[in-house]
């Protein structure tokens, strides 16, 4: 399989212009807004990402930041019903990936990301806090997150580190 994800050498290229202005051999993939299509993107993302050679570290947290992502747009811009249209951009900069998500679900609250919340986790399992986790981990596990709203729709971009994950960085 040939490598899908184009390699800049400047990364502030992929934080300057908008997604849709990235290289045309950039990683796209555009599915329905519902769990199984998002699993199903989940996979082509990491098998396109294979030349990459990432560790198992790195791996996890693309797939891991994706999917809450991912998620979140299904769960909450578009009710999880299917009705709308998620588009993924990635780009590989040297060391990192570059990420844009776009739909034109619902806006994000105040249109702001969520700050996310630390819970208390030593309580009984029915006592457990539902949701606020996944924003907690998408903002630490990203660096350059942003969100916009124009013309009806919602943008989110962030980076991934490809090193550093396993000793901590």
């Amino acid at each position: 399989m040939p490598n899908r994800v184009r390699t800049i050498d400047r990364p502030a290229l992929a934080q300057r212009h908008t997604c849709e202005r990235w290289p045309q051999n950039a990683l796209r993939i555009v599915l329905s807004s519902t769990p199984l299509e998002v699993r199903r993107a989940l996979e082509q993302v990491l098998g396109d990402l294979s030349p990459l050679d990432l560790n198992e570290s790195e791996r996890g947290i693309v797939e891991l930041v994706l999917a809450e992502v991912l998620n979140n747009v299904v769960e909450h811009a578009y009710d999880e019903n299917g009705s709308g249209e998620i588009k993924i951009a990635v780009l590989q900069g040297d060391r990192r990936l570059f990420c844009c998500v776009t739909d034109r679900g619902r806006p994000m609250p105040g249109l702001v990301v969520p700050v996310g919340q630390a819970a208390e986790l030593d309580v009984p399992t029915n006592e457990l806090p539902e949701g606020g986790f996944g924003w907690l981990l998408i903002r630490e596990l990203t660096r350059d997150l942003r969100y916009t709203r124009t013309d009806n729709e919602n943008r989110l971009t962030f980076s991934l580190d490809l090193v550093g994950f396993a000793e901590g960085d």
